[in-house]
């Protein structure tokens, strides 16, 4: 195979071509690697420091906002009335009780609602630094269905704070066929609520004969 000579404009590309291709590789070999490419890094280090930066500021900028909304929310924290008013756990359980009893009873003209159980449930076990203490109390209710709503309407909406768990309702269908009309729902929940600690901790250290006294009691 005979190879012909190029033509000058042909040996003019290839020369170019061949220059250009040594140019690139020399930018990539001499130049990219060793100084484009670390400064690129810097300037992309850079651009995430300002944006750390940026975020700081901003944070600075609220911190009056965050400090006020920080003692608003310590402010309700201790609050009183959205803790149990008694200082004694034992106690506290047997006011949420009788508040079922008295709630109960104020909705009673909305239909038939009458508590048929009502006992303490064992405290959980409790660390010296908790804030609080959790109390429960087990209910159980014969009562109709506007009543009903009322009176969980009434427990879980005002203050202290307290939370309707373990919820469960049925019909009985043996009173249900002994009656003309729907009998009342049986109604069983537990009712919890919390003590603050600070309160319970100085009553348990004045009184510590009472409290064992109320753990034998449940």
């Amino acid at each position: 195979m005979n190879l012909r000579p190029m033509k000058p404009a042909e040996s003019r590309i290839a020369a170019i071509s061949l220059l250009v291709l040594a140019l690139v590789l020399a930018y990539f070999v001499l130049l990219h690697w060793w100084f484009v490419a670390p400064l690129r890094d810097i300037d992309s280090q850079m651009d995430d420091l300002r944006d750390t930066q940026s975020r700081y500021a901003a944070a600075i900028a609220e911190k009056p906002q965050l400090q006020k909304r920080l003692a608003e929310l310590g402010h309700s924290q201790t609050d009183n009335s959205t803790f149990l008013p008694e200082s004694d756990p034992n106690a506290a359980a047997a006011g949420l009780m009788q508040r079922v009893v008295d709630d109960a009873a104020a909705h009673a003209q909305e239909g038939s609602c009458e508590v048929s159980q009502k006992m303490p449930v064992p405290n959980p076990s409790t660390t010296a630094s908790d804030p609080y203490r959790k109390v429960v109390v087990s209910i159980s209710l014969h009562c109709d269905m506007q009543p009903l709503i009322g009176l969980l309407y009434t427990l879980e909406k005002g203050k202290p704070y307290l939370f309707v768990q373990d919820f469960s309702v049925y019909r009985n269908p043996l009173l249900n066929m002994q009656r003309s009309g729907a009998s009342p729902l049986e109604v069983q929940f537990t009712l919890a609520g919390y003590v603050h600690a600070a309160a319970s901790s100085g009553n348990a250290n004045g009184n510590g004969d009472n409290a064992a006294a109320g753990d034998d009691a449940q």
